[in-house]
């Protein structure tokens, strides 16, 4: 069984309101900025007369209003929404159709992304499971080997399940005999999912179809009479994509059956912000039940199948840490958890007395990010300074060995079964594509086991890290990677890249869309902002909550470091982060204009006051708090973008992206965020939004979609860092310099 360290939502999520009813709009707002020569009259964006009354710690009862709540209408629900979106797109793709390079970097980026790219085997039954990229394919295809050196062949083709890219294979499981496969299913990016199951030898597809699951694996039972998995009910008509993400419940699903037979294990309906996931144990003779209540802690019991009558048994109780199941010898288990242990320790613990936990592995100075039980030993991955390293043990804790990495990157994967005497990980930098390896437990040797075919040269991209100091005195680590032949002299492109949130730790990680900016002559950045785990639970907890301001102190100092070394200026400085970053390089944004030359915040939380209203927004209260505490209310209007964008300030370019089918952070805040911008007087550069259609949050994305989007966020930020393209294209493609293939 595979340990990530990783919560079960460990991604934001977000949706959009209904329109709210009897409120019509009443005065329209609109803005004409100028950009060089180009004159951008935006959309008129009507405002309602909308207000909503909280509770501040300062200020007793505080209304706070909300011209644009229309906006946080679904846009499959409101005709109004639809008409302003394709209004938006219109002026969007107006301005960027005049952008220089923008062919160029599209035709390059194809060509970039041209090359073959494969998933860890995953090994059941003998058989071994994986997917595969031939280059362009929209999506990957997931192919099985009966045996080791045999032909794969192909299992399930998502290319073939829509015309335009958009359904997605969403997760793949096999059963412990190699069998059946389970799998989901995504369609346009939303977060819910479709489970189905094929038949391995014959790729017949089963009739078992389980809808309405949402934030779940599957976890199969060691009889492969079927599986668990975890679902929440079904939501009212029009409100699949808005309402609250309540009362998830774990069921086992017996193959050949329908959803309705499916037996419920666990449920707590008094409770129904408490969610559910089930497995088996590694024997197969427990069930190891997790419960959770956000994205950061959760409770374990143990229940004993040989005993029709038994009672679970409290592991782990409340959300405050996090725990997961490694492994177990009889009635012995193995956990990993962070109780007692900011940076992460392996523990045992008996059934028979489950309040006394006994160090297997201590904590250490580098936090642990994941624990595998496999080949009879424990693989345990660890960062130090924000690169991985990996160490084998025994299952009682003795040293036996460090896994030699081939060089400063990110290892993951070392998944596989107590018994199995070969596991797979995957090695990447920045740059460095992933390859995979095979490594034999027993004599600690690894090989490759597929590697993409290069045609640059790593060599010619340098990966440097440095340490700046930001609030409080803390020394925050800093990547920077950038073509050998760029030199700081004050005013290179640069983009800086951040998250700071939820526990996720950047790390080195290898990007064609980066290799294209470097290979541009841009200079690329990414800040290991507190709110990650970089530095264990203690770096997490140092950026969130009412800490949340020292992520956004982080990145700015970062921004400050680049221009102190020599690298960059304001004027040729871009901003960027996804989901909780695009809140990031909103608020950074809000309090520090004048820094910034350019700004990407994608599909960000941008309405600090009402995120917890829809779909999976309520988990995220652990990391942000929640604006219903009149204390915690004071803090998120402090920061919240949409609430503070400063009238009369330059600011910089602005493109926010996002997605209409976004159903985790619900476009509906980038639609508000950009329609106050636009209505501020924020200076002469472009305040744009670009909204993809049916494309979710990010997972499932078509390759196809994420070349197009890729161009127009480089072409717009080259644009206004002064990065020049006039060159750029023929001679790169002639060159070859820079493809990966």
């Amino acid at each position: 069984m595979r340990l990530i360290l990783m919560s079960a939502v460990s991604a934001l999520a977000l949706s959009a309101c209904g329109e709210p009813a009897g409120e019509a709009p009443q005065e329209e707002t609109g803005a004409a900025e100028t950009v060089g020569e180009t004159a951008l009259t935006y959309p008129e964006t009507p405002t309602v007369d909308v207000a909503d009354i909280y509770e501040s710690a300062a200020e007793g009862e505080v209304a706070v209003a909300d011209p644009y709540r229309w906006l946080e209408a679904d846009v499959r629900q409101s005709e109004e929404v639809r008409a302003w979106v394709e209004a938006q797109n219109a002026v969007t793709f107006s301005y960027l159709d005049t952008l220089p390079g923008r062919e160029a970097i599209s035709e390059r980026l194809t060509e970039l992304y041209d090359y073959e790219r494969f998933s860890l085997p995953e090994k059941e039954g003998g058989r071994y499971f994986f997917s595969r990229n031939d280059g362009l394919q929209d999506q990957s295809v997931y192919y099985v080997q009966d045996e080791a050196g045999a032909e794969p062949r192909m299992l399930l083709d998502p290319n073939t399940w829509s015309e335009d890219g958009t359904v997605a294979l969403a997760g793949t499981w096999p059963s412990p005999d190699g069998r059946y496969v389970a799998y989901q299913v995504q369609d346009g990016g939303s977060d819910w999912r479709t489970i189905r199951v094929v038949d391995v030898e014959t790729g017949e597809q089963l009739g078992d179809e389980i809808e309405w699951v949402k934030f779940s694996g599957v976890s199969w039972a060691k009889d492969g009479s079927g599986f668990y998995y975890s679902r929440y009910p079904e939501p009212e008509a029009g409100e699949e994509f808005t309402s609250l993400n309540l009362d998830q419940a774990a069921y086992f699903h017996t193959l050949g059956t329908g959803q309705g037979e499916d037996r419920l294990i666990i449920s707590n309906p008094e409770s129904p912000e408490v969610g559910w996931r089930v497995g088996e144990t590694n024997d197969g003779n427990y069930l190891v039940i997790y419960s959770s209540k956000g994205t950061d802690g959760n409770g374990v019991r143990i229940l004993d199948l040989s005993q029709p009558e038994a009672e679970p048994v409290v592991i782990f109780d409340g959300f405050a840490n996090n725990h997961s199941y490694v492994g177990n010898d009889g009635e012995s288990f193995l956990f990993f958890t962070d109780l007692d242990a900011p940076n992460g320790r392996v523990v045992r613990v008996d059934l028979s007395d489950p309040a006394t936990l006994t160090d297997v592995i201590a904590e250490g100075e580098a936090p642990i990010q994941g624990v595998s039980f496999v080949g009879g030993h424990l693989v345990v991955e660890r960062l130090e300074d924000v690169k991985s390293a990996v160490s084998v043990y025994t299952p009682q804790g003795e040293f036996v060995r460090e896994v030699e990495l081939p060089g400063i990157g990110t290892a993951s994967g070392f998944s596989g079964e107590p018994d199995d005497a070969e596991t797979f990980y995957a090695f990447t930098s920045f740059n460095r594509p992933t390859t995979i390896y095979r490594y034999d437990v027993e004599t600690g040797q690894s090989e490759v086991f597929r590697e993409p075919e290069l045609t640059f040269n790593p060599d010619d991209y340098v990966v440097s890290q440095v340490f700046y100091e930001s609030t409080g005195g803390v020394e925050v680590p800093m990547f920077i990677v950038h073509h050998r032949d760029v030199t700081p002299d004050g005013s290179q492109p640069t983009l800086l890249y951040g998250y700071g949130g939820f526990a996720i730790s950047l790390t080195p990680n290898f990007s064609v869309s980066n290799l294209q900016w470097m290979e541009m002559g841009g200079v690329y950045a990414m800040a290991n902002l507190r709110g990650g785990t970089e530095y264990g639970r203690d770096w997490h907890d140092a950026g969130r909550l009412f800490n949340k301001q020292n992520v956004f102190d982080d990145f700015i100092n970062a921004a400050e470091e680049l221009i102190d070394l020599g690298w960059t200026s304001p004027d040729n400085l871009a901003v960027y982060g996804r989901s909780n970053g695009g809140l990031l390089v909103g608020a950074v944004v809000n309090q520090r204009p004048e820094l910034f030359a350019a700004a990407l915040p994608a599909v960000g939380v941008m309405d600090m006051l009402r995120f917890n209203q829809f779909t999976a927004g309520r988990f995220w209260v652990d990391d942000y708090g929640s604006p219903q505490d009149p204390e915690m209310f004071d803090y998120l209007r402090l920061y919240s973008p949409y609430h503070n964008i400063e009238e009369g300030a330059d600011y910089p370019a602005v493109l926010v992206t996002t997605a209409d089918t976004d159903d985790r952070v619900v476009p509906g805040h980038s639609f508000k965020y950009i329609a106050a911008l636009q209505a501020a007087e924020t200076g002469d550069d472009p305040a744009l939004i670009r909204i993809e259609t049916r494309a979710g949050h990010g997972a499932g994305t078509p390759v196809s979609k994420i070349i197009e989007e890729t161009a127009d966020r480089w072409a717009f930020i080259a644009r206004h860092t002064g990065l020049d393209l006039s060159a750029y294209g023929a001679e790169e493609s002639e060159a070859g310099s820079g493809a990966a293939h």
